[in-house]
């Protein structure tokens, strides 16, 4: 099974430049973007129906901010969850942040979290959601479940997920408590899955200014994650970055399980 995330920054946006072709011809299992900017209401019906090159259909689910063209949360996946829902935390659920999808065999959470902005003016915002989401995980394993928790978490968790470590120490996403609670996360029994698979490389990143030509640079931040509960681990075939692929500021990323344990 591939699951895909995705920052596009703006989904009426990247679908002038190529979305739909792009889905129709990855045929990923699962596909969940953040930052839509967008309403259901708003989409064109190829967005909220697409197909993949073998004419299946994606169901679409949605989490859209109150206000409009402001964040919001989308899963287009070939197979129907069991069910599916936001955080049920109105502060949250309010600015589209996040949903929930129960699969056989694992919970899907696909998140956009909140930057915390210049001078750390929404840093108790995104804390609290980050709290939030981490119980939320919690219960989910304590119940029994497996979890994987995938999207654009606005964190650099480390010096070697960014390529200007020391000139960014005081800026959103890099903060120390940002960072600090990312430690807490991996530490409460959770697995970044890519820097298992990439122990000490620097250089990989998922998102880059649209200033000063830094994607071009490779000038960059790795803020975008899948993250699985530690008992769900070896059932990870491959976690990567699509570097190669364009159209918003962030790239995907992207994971493979084992099909045959879901």
């Amino acid at each position: 099974m591939r699951i895909i995330s995705w920052n596009v920054n703006g989904l009426r946006a990247v679908e002038k430049k190529g979305f739909l072709e792009w889905i129709h011809r990855e045929e990923a299992d699962i596909i969940c973007i953040q930052e839509t900017k967008a309403h259901p209401e708003q989409l064109s019906e190829a967005l909220l129906h697409p197909v993949d090159s073998k004419g299946r259909e994606y169901h679409s689910y949605w989490a859209s901010a109150k206000k409009r063209g402001y964040s919001g949360v989308g899963i287009y996946t070939l197979r129907k969850p069991r069910e599916i829902r936001t955080l049920g935390i109105p502060e949250f659920d309010d600015e589209g942040r996040i949903l929930i999808a129960d699969y056989e065999g694992f919970i899907l959470l696909s998140a956009y979290f909140p930057n915390s902005q210049e001078g750390g003016a929404r840093l108790d915002y995104k804390l609290a959601f980050c709290d939030a989401v981490l119980s939320t995980c919690n219960r989910l394993v304590q119940e029994g479940h497996h979890v994987l928790l995938c999207g654009d978490y606005n964190i650099a968790h480390e010096p070697i997920d960014l390529a200007r470590p020391e000139e960014n120490e005081q800026n959103p996403g890099y903060l120390p408590e940002e960072r600090a609670w990312m430690t807490r996360f991996l530490g409460a029994g959770y697995v970044d899955t890519f820097r298992v698979r990439h122990p000490g490389e620097g250089g990989h990143y998922t998102w880059w200014s649209y200033r000063t030509r830094a994607r071009e640079r490779n000038i960059g931040w790795r803020i975008d994650y899948h993250c699985v509960n530690t008992a769900f681990a070896p059932q990870v075939r491959d976690s990567r970055i699509r570097s190669e692929i364009g159209g918003s500021d962030h790239c995907p990323i992207e994971i493979e399980l084992e099909e045959g344990k879901l």
